[in-house]
């Protein structure tokens, strides 16, 4: 969704034994960079629905959001100020299936692997990095700080469903 002149965009690292995954863009002004399973989020669109309809989208996988890394705001490689929600997942059901008119291939890597320089061609590098580094140090967020239902839920049982 795009709110004056600002994008509004989410994105997921899906992690599975110790690897996430990365796509690989088909769009025309990002094509062959690799990004996590994002997209823009549509008018009265629930942020975590958006998530996990992006990661389903793009992967085929059916997610269920563990955390968040946190909130970015940056200029994109297409000269568009981003607003990103950046969430963590586990797969819970799907197999993966690319839409190629979007995604051109995919990886699982270890995250480590984001930070060696020209490994892969990132789509917007600075983010990406900062991404990373929360998610090797572990600086992760609760997900009730998008929903106060959530936030409810934990205060009463002690967890999150």
């Amino acid at each position: 969704m795009t709110q004056n002149g600002i994008v509004l965009v989410v994105s997921i690292s899906i992690i599975h034994e110790d690897k996430l995954l990365m796509i690989k863009e088909n769009k025309t002004t990002v094509k062959n960079t690799w990004n996590f399973p994002s997209g823009r989020i549509e008018y009265h669109e629930d942020i975590l629905e958006a998530a996990r309809r992006e990661a389903k989208e793009e992967t085929g996988y059916d997610v269920k959001l563990t955390a968040t890394t946190g909130i970015y705001n940056f200029m994109s490689s297409t000269n568009h100020q981003v607003i990103l929600f950046h969430f963590i997942g586990e797969i819970i059901g799907g197999s993966l299936q690319l839409d190629t008119t979007e995604i051109i291939d995919s990886k699982w890597i270890v995250p480590t692997d984001l930070l060696i320089p020209d490994l892969l061609e990132l789509r917007d590098k600075g983010v990406i990095k900062q991404i990373t580094e929360n998610l090797i140090s572990q600086k992760e967020y609760s997900l009730a700080l998008f929903n106060r239902y959530l936030e409810n839920v934990v205060k009463l049982t002690g967890r999150l469903v």
